[in-house]
């Protein structure tokens, strides 16, 4: 639990990948918060003035400070609530913090940018481009794993770590593929490290608290696909 007098309010929208890491991060490090749902179709005056600059989710509001970004955030709950949890989220050496770091700002700009491509592309060819571009990640993310790891159970060896909080917030998404586009995105076949580091991270007390239904993620994925399809075909 927070301690003292420690407020902690987090802005933010249930299918958003972004928001669930932070989530995850929080209850990791059993942190309670008060959740605060946004309509993104019509911004809070909340959510406007903590965020003037993107005017995005996640916002976690701190004893009335805000603090923006889910990577800033995850590493922010990590530095603030040091002893709080099980453990360091980041890796005390300051090379592992920095590889760490990498892979972090990897997953965002090679995996999850081409994900939100997905579903918002007008174009039958424009979405399957984004897809190479995700499983030409996906086989490189395997590697990273594998550097890690070290043969371990996370990313953060045998504890969750940065890296696993950063991936596991679109864990419902990775799942969600399968029923959207017939692929699998953690294929065992292919990438068999990352496929058995999401099924023990599903296990995770903390993930099953926070993580999207599944099909609810398929529900809403459809209606983004579909609605810029009909964008598109009047155009």
């Amino acid at each position: 639990m927070a301690g003292g007098n420690d407020e902690l309010k987090l802005v933010g929208q249930w299918a958003s990948a972004f928001v669930t890491r932070v989530k995850l991060a929080l209850h990791l490090k059993g942190l309670s918060y008060e959740s605060i749902e946004e309509d993104l179709r019509n911004k809070s005056e909340l959510l406007l003035s903590s965020n003037p600059v993107h005017k995005a989710v996640p916002v976690l509001i701190h004893n009335g400070k805000p603090i923006c970004e889910s990577q800033i955030i995850v590493q922010y709950i990590d530095e603030t609530f040091v002893g709080t949890g099980p453990s360091s989220l980041l890796p005390v050496d300051p090379y592992e913090r920095a590889v760490a770091r990498f892979w972090a700002a990897y997953i965002d700009e090679k995996l999850v940018a081409p994900w939100d491509r997905v579903f918002r592309v007008k174009t039958d060819e424009e979405r399957d481009e984004a897809m190479k571009q995700m499983v030409a990640a996906v086989e490189v993310l395997e590697g990273g794993l594998e550097e890690c790891s070290k043969g371990k159970r996370f990313f953060g060896g045998d504890n969750v770590g940065y890296v696993d909080v950063v991936l596991g917030g679109a864990v419902s998404y990775a799942k969600a593929n399968d029923a959207l586009f017939g692929a699998k995105l953690f294929d065992a076949a292919k990438t068999p490290l990352l496929a058995a580091w999401m099924e023990r991270f599903s296990e995770l007390d903390a993930a099953k608290a926070v993580l999207q239904d599944v099909d609810r993620v398929v529900e809403n994925a459809k209606f983004l696909i579909a609605k810029n399809a009909a964008r598109a075909s009047n155009n």
